[in-house]
């Protein structure tokens, strides 16, 4: 079905070469008119088209088709220019001279700096994500696609579902922020992913370490912000148009992008769906604790799924205010290998090898539902910032109903039901008193109401308030040592409900009778909960090198079912119980960051300490509830340091090479698994890649061609009952290229990409499905194409 697929979409792109127009680039240099040195982040605007300068004072507009154009260059600081350019085939080098505007440049300093210039000043480990990077290494979900970032990882799930892990913690300790307010749905189930549409993001912040003083309580690891989207150029309308097709898989996925213009109004809308088969792995049988399973075509059976995703965006945009309001929906139904969820039935009518892409039970299927509103309010020395956001996350899980203990066998498939609902407001005001001082100070309040409902009971319904307020001072000693010092304080508070079995259970009395009654698993409790946290740090820029230092102390709630559980987890064959007299946890963390340029390379390195007063985690005890394991959670003091190297080079102007190596090391000083490290527990791990850009070659523009090796280590380093996982080497390719299809049309982008290539059969130690001895997925070859409106 895929290759069908894959030949029709080619066929169509293809034969319209015959009409095709060549492309060009334009490519260009700006200098200062008076010194002649490269000024960097310059803007060259036109219609539908846009570039900034480099820090050589080059810029390059690829894919333009022949004929006049006129560009706007602008840059603050000096006086801007209008340019006509005329494309031709034989088209020389651009060269730009811009003289200096008479208007004082301190007037207009902060808003003159380039993304890239203001992570360089803010003393904070951050990492920006370009859409460009996105779209070149797009993989199945969007943490899988940004787990080539060093210290980034996933706990994935299959083929369609991951969550984020940074520097080995994840879970409810990493927050994932859209559009400025954090995602909330059940961050803390292990087979749980992440419901956000990877399409149509044009950029994403990674922050790694301590960031609970900007978004409180969860980010005791680090967040993920994704970032809204530029706002269209006036009378603007363009969009765009994602095909892919997947071998490993069978998928088909297809995702339609527009966004519109006038003066100040303007909106977008995208819609995205994929449909996708069982995943083959390199292997025709899967050993777990002494249960052979037999996989037919190497499919791991019942892993197929699909996904249908929509928003739409409305937004006004004046010379002091904007505002945006944001409306999505995003829908997923996945499959679950049947011995990831107890083990399979052996009674049971399902033919899991009848179809590879039948949705049989076990399944879940989520719908998380999200209006937010974004409005910015520029007056004075102040930029307000106002975020109000709703959201409704509704997840089902179903599985084939069978008696365990005193329960009976349930009349339905739905185990467990949650439906939470999430209110959110954050205000902060951005206040500049003078020149050397930039003061935010903010607000964060959010509202949850988590209901639950089936037959199988882990958690209990619970409402969560937490009000957070927050200020810190940026000092700009000079224009390249800035301080910067903040506190926050928080406060919480957690209302768990009652909850009763819904069948009767025998118990032993006293006096030797017995009583059959309907167990209590939880109580009505409220708790509260108040944590201070605190960041200093600094950043120096000396030429081209960069230095970077920041201790903070940082926090984490406890979470309802770290509290309140108390029920048998099938998925995960044990007990759970939790512990209402848990404490927050604290962080202390040193994180420093240096980085170096060079004329045609850079490097850098990340080390970090982290000390946790109290970490949470879920203890084996020695006990048993109905031949399950008693899981119990509790506190411990825990030792975490490690960090990440980067290079990257560039050889003979079309060769550029890269490397990356992450490493964590923990260890729990306190508690009854004193001098083990942490679950899941990402191993060292290596990435070099090479990226090969060749001259454009007939129909093909800007062809490229790039490799990655990944090299990971042995995880030797576990917490019982974790099993150890053989290190391994995992060898992927990808070609980029975009060729003119229809006239007057914007080139048509292709990527081929081939996933383990050498179909190596390896473990991924942070994977859901490692716990069952299942390798990651075969060899996958996929093919997207992308077409700009």
């Amino acid at each position: 079905m895929m290759l069908k697929a894959v030949s029709i979409w080619l066929f169509l792109s293809f034969s319209t070469i015959i009409i095709a127009q060549n492309t060009y680039s334009i490519k260009g240099l700006v200098l200062n008119s008076k010194t002649l040195q490269p000024l960097e982040g310059v803007n060259i605007i036109g219609e539908n088209m846009y570039s900034i300068t480099s820090s050589t004072g080059t810029f390059t507009i690829k894919n333009v088709l022949e004929g006049t154009y006129t560009f706007k260059i602008s840059h603050l600081g000096f006086a801007t220019k209008n340019l006509t350019i005329t494309v031709t085939a034989n088209m020389n080098l651009v060269k730009v001279l811009l003289d200096e505007s008479t208007s004082s440049l301190d007037e207009i300093e902060v808003t003159g700096k380039t993304k890239k210039r203001i992570v360089k000043e803010t003393p904070i480990v951050t990492e920006l994500v370009s859409k460009e990077f996105l779209e070149t290494n797009r993989e199945n979900s969007l943490m899988q696609t940004l787990s080539k970032i060093p210290g980034v990882s996933t706990i994935k799930i299959g083929s369609g579902q991951s969550k984020p892990v940074i520097r080995g913690l994840g879970f409810n300790r990493v927050v994932v922020v859209q559009n400025g307010v954090k995602h909330e749905a059940q961050q803390w189930g292990n087979d749980h992913g992440l419901e956000i549409d990877q399409y149509g993001i044009e950029n994403i912040k990674i922050i790694k370490g301590a960031a609970s003083l900007v978004y409180g309580s969860d980010a005791i690891a680090g967040v993920v912000d994704i970032e809204p989207n530029k706002i269209p150029l006036e009378n603007s309308f363009n969009g765009e148009v994602n095909l892919l097709a997947e071998s490993n898989n069978d998928l088909l996925g297809v995702s339609v992008g527009l966004q519109k213009r006038n003066k100040k109004w303007f909106y977008r809308t995208r819609l995205t769906y994929r449909d996708y088969g069982d995943y083959k792995v390199p292997t025709d049988k899967i050993n777990y604790e002494n249960y052979i399973f037999e996989l037919h075509d190497n499919n791991l059976r019942n892993t197929a799924g699909r996904e249908a995703n929509a928003n739409f965006s409305i937004g006004y945009t004046s010379n002091n205010i904007t505002s945006e309001t944001f409306i999505s929906n995003v829908y997923a139904k996945n499959g679950f290998f049947a011995n990831a969820h107890g083990l399979e039935v052996r009674v049971s009518e399902i033919d899991y090898d009848a179809s590879n892409r039948d949705i049989d039970l076990p399944y879940h299927k989520v719908n998380h539902f999200k209006v937010i509103n974004n409005t910015s309010i520029d007056f004075d020395k102040h930029t307000i910032l106002i975020d109000i956001g709703y959201q409704n996350n509704n997840r089902e899980e179903h599985t084939e109903p069978t008696s365990h203990g005193y329960m009976p066998k349930p009349d339905n498939t739905k185990e467990r039901e949650f439906i939470k609902n999430t209110y959110s407001l954050n205000i902060k005001d951005t206040f500049k008193p003078n020149k050397k001082h930039t003061v935010v100070a903010g607000i964060n309040t959010e509202y949850q109401n988590n209901n639950i409902g089936g037959w199988g009971f882990l958690i209990p319904e619970y409402n969560r308030f937490t009000i957070g307020t927050f200020v810190f001072d940026t000092f700009k000693i000079n224009s390249d040592f800035h301080l910067l010092a903040g506190a926050r304080y928080d406060f919480g508070i957690l209302e768990t409900k009652s909850y009763f079995d819904w069948f009767q259970s025998t118990v032993d009395n006293t006096d030797g009778s017995t009583s059959n009654i309907y167990l209590q698993r939880a109580q009505n409790k409220t708790l509260n909960f108040g944590s201070l946290s605190a960041s200093l740090g600094l950043s120096y820029i000396h030429n081209n090198t960069t230095y970077k230092a920041n201790f903070g102390k940082s926090f984490r709630m406890p979470l309802a079912n770290e509290l309140a559980s108390d029920g048998v987890n099938y998925h995960m064959y044990r007990y759970e119980k939790g512990n209402l007299d848990l404490d927050p946890e604290e962080s202390y963390q040193l994180d420093i960051d240096v980085s170096h340029r060079f004329k045609n390379s850079s490097v850098g390195i990340s080390p970090f300490v982290n000390f946790f007063e109290n970490y949470i985690y879920l203890n084996p005890t020695s006990n048993y509830y109905e031949t399950q394991q008693i899981y119990e959670y509790t506190q411990a003091k825990v030792l975490r340091f490690g960090g990440e190297f980067r290079a990257s080079t560039t050889l003979l102007k079309n060769l550029k090479l890269n490397a990356a190596a992450e490493y964590v090391y923990s260890r729990q000083t306190s508690g009854p698994k004193k001098d083990f490290t942490l679950p899941f527990s990402p191993p060292f791990s290596t990435l070099l890649s090479a990226n090969y850009q060749f001259k454009d070659f007939r129909i093909l523009k800007s062809p490229q061609f790039t490799v990655d090796y990944r090299i990971t280590a042995d995880q030797n380093e576990i917490v019982p009952p974790e099993q150890t996982t053989e290190g391994y080497h995992v060898l992927n390719m990808s070609f980029l290229t975009s060729i003119s299809t229809f006239k007057n049309s914007k080139p048509l982008q292709i990527r081929l990409k081939f996933n383990n290539v050498f179909n190596t059969e390896y473990y991924n130690h942070t994977s859901f499905y490692r716990l069952i001895d299942v390798p990651e997925a075969g060899r996958n070859i996929s093919i997207a194409l992308t077409q700009t409106l």
